[in-house]
């Protein structure tokens, strides 16, 4: 993961950048990232909503440096070993949700649906705003379209299969 030349300061960015190094996992990095926001998003979790909305936004912004130092290492901008940012997007997607086994199902791929398809305006962030923002502002707007998507699916199941959730 961190390889001869680079500083500690470095290897740091590039573990957190990297999700300790899920980034580096074949063919679907993005989705082993967002696999790895499920466990953080139990932890929050466990503090109730102020400590989930607090620990998000936290780890949103120290992403953002970590994102834009990545691609100042990596010498390429959102490159597919940064999956903080796929983290963060789906702690966006979770916010607010009670946890479960459906609901984490259903934000995951909701998350990944949007986090792919990149609906206005996240393809255009995507596209266009440089830097550790632009590496994680798609990310979280794909977070928002997914969470509010996940919100509408469990008024929907709530009605339709009371007690489900």
């Amino acid at each position: 993961m961190c390889r001869q030349g680079k500083t500690v300061g470095e290897c740091l960015v590039i573990a957190a950048a990297t999700g300790l190094g899920l980034g580096y996992l074949p063919l679907i990095p993005g989705t082993w990232g967002t696999l790895a926001g499920i466990p953080i998003c139990l932890l929050f979790n466990l503090g109730g909503w102020v400590c989930y909305v607090s620990g998000t936004v936290v780890l949103s912004a120290v992403s953002v440096w970590a994102a834009g130092r990545a691609d100042q290492i990596f010498a390429v901008h959102d490159s597919p070993r940064v999956v903080i940012d796929e983290i963060c997007g789906f702690l966006v997607t979770m916010a607010f949700v009670p946890p479960g086994l459906l609901t984490i199902g259903l934000g995951f791929a909701l998350f990944r649906f949007f986090d792919i398809v990149k609906p206005f305006p996240v393809g255009y962030v995507d596209r266009n705003v440089p830097g550790g923002w632009g590496v994680m502002l798609d990310d979280l707007t794909a977070g928002v379209y997914a969470n509010l998507s996940l919100q509408v699916a469990i008024q929907i199941i709530s009605r339709v299969r009371p007690g489900v959730l």
